[in-house]
């Protein structure tokens, strides 16, 4: 069944209300003391090169983005309308997986701490596309996912463009090619509303730091894993080509 353009433009603009920047749009202050809150303050001399406030968040956020759109993306898997949607959410799943197994193997040589859950927006980005279904389902989610990919991408250049780490340095490697794959699969569900993306992507709404910060995990609690899925066969360490014009 189609769904005119008006209400889903509307029902997008309420959904985008909820939006603001994804994971790197919080300061994470997870496993070292801030004293100065500025990013380009060094808090770590480790053997890979010094650590910058800047690269622990990085590192904690982009763990942070793989706690809500690994989940997404099996939403996607399973309630998608189209195999378009489908594939992305394949997209989702296998290249958080990726980033995750990477952001719990440098923690520890790092000494940053991980979280366990999403952020409270994160997690709402969850539950508002989980309320819809059909192609409302493919419009909310992908343009939820959109906007803060958008957002994830130049802070990801930033992040390798100023790094001393070689181990975030390779974390902002993987990334950089991961979001721009994500990006390239959730513009091929041809519903994404650039007009609205830019906007949010420009523009979010500002919400309160309780919203935009991870929880810390339990004292003693074992690490989350994200699954790897072998039986999906997508590569995401390069892009597949964007849909040609005309």
């Amino acid at each position: 069944m189609s769904i005119s353009r008006n209400k889903v433009g509307t029902a997008f603009v309420v959904g985008a209300l909820i939006l603001t920047l994804s994971a790197l749009a919080y300061p994470a202050m997870l496993g070292v003391q801030n004293t100065s809150g500025s990013p380009d303050r060094v808090i770590a001399n480790t053997r890979y090169g010094p650590l910058t406030e800047a690269d622990r968040d990085f590192v904690v956020k982009v763990r942070s983005a793989g706690l809500w759109e690994y989940p997404l993306g099996e939403l996607a898997m399973k309630k998608g309308s189209t195999p378009q949607m489908k594939e992305a959410g394949k997209h989702l799943i296998v290249g958080h997986a990726g980033l995750d197994a990477m952001c719990r193997q440098i923690a520890p040589e790092l000494g940053i701490t991980l979280p366990n859950q999403a952020t409270p927006q994160q997690e709402q980005f969850v539950q508002t596309s989980a309320a819809e279904s059909g192609r409302q389902f493919d419009t909310t989610a992908a343009n939820i996912m959109r906007v803060t990919h958008g957002q994830i991408f130049p802070a990801i250049a930033k992040i390798r463009a100023t790094t001393k780490n070689t181990l975030v340095r390779q974390l902002a490697d993987l990334a950089n090619d991961t979001v721009l794959d994500h990006i390239t699969v959730l513009e091929k569900t041809g519903v994404i509303n650039f007009e609205q993306v830019n906007f949010q992507q420009s523009t979010p709404p500002k919400l309160p730091k309780d919203q935009l910060t991870p929880p810390p995990p339990q004292p003693g609690a074992p690490v989350v894993a994200l699954t790897a899925r072998p039986d999906l066969d997508v590569n995401t360490s390069s892009p597949t080509p964007s849909p040609s014009a005309g």
